[in-house]
């Protein structure tokens, strides 16, 4: 039951965190607003405060929808219909790519190694030796 607590505890935080990192590259305070109240909320819980690395995970999974969505680039690709015809400009999507694996596989190797951590057996006193 805890692992699932804190598997749940995890993606709200992760949720936070992509609020946020919207609110930094595109919204603004339309995101940055709602994901500081969520985190204050999140953080008055201490269940819900050890799995805070959940926020990087968010903030891995912006990164990877920014690359997804520029994967035609660099440069410039046109497109024709019926109808209309356009071009856009994509940005390089590697660096964006490459942030965001980092994010992503740091937040979820911290967050198992903090879990470990906390579910390992306390060390016990040795007992003392017999005369």
């Amino acid at each position: 039951m805890r692992r699932t607590l804190d598997c749940l505890c995890f993606w709200c935080w992760a949720t936070v965190g992509a609020l946020a990192a919207l609110g930094m590259i595109s919204l603004g305070p339309i995101a940055l607003g709602p994901a500081l109240i969520a985190g204050v909320a999140l953080s008055a819980s201490a269940t819900a405060r050890r799995s805070r690395f959940g926020l990087v995970a968010g903030a891995g999974l912006v990164f990877l929808y920014v690359a997804y969505l520029q994967r035609q680039g660099p440069g410039t690709t046109c497109w024709r219909t019926a109808t209309a015809t356009g071009c856009n400009q994509h940005l390089n999507p590697i660096p964006w790519l490459l942030i965001g694996l980092v994010l992503l596989v740091a937040a979820i190797v911290l967050q198992t190694r903090l879990g470990i951590r906390h579910r390992s057996p306390r060390s016990r006193p040795a007992a003392p030796a017999d005369p």
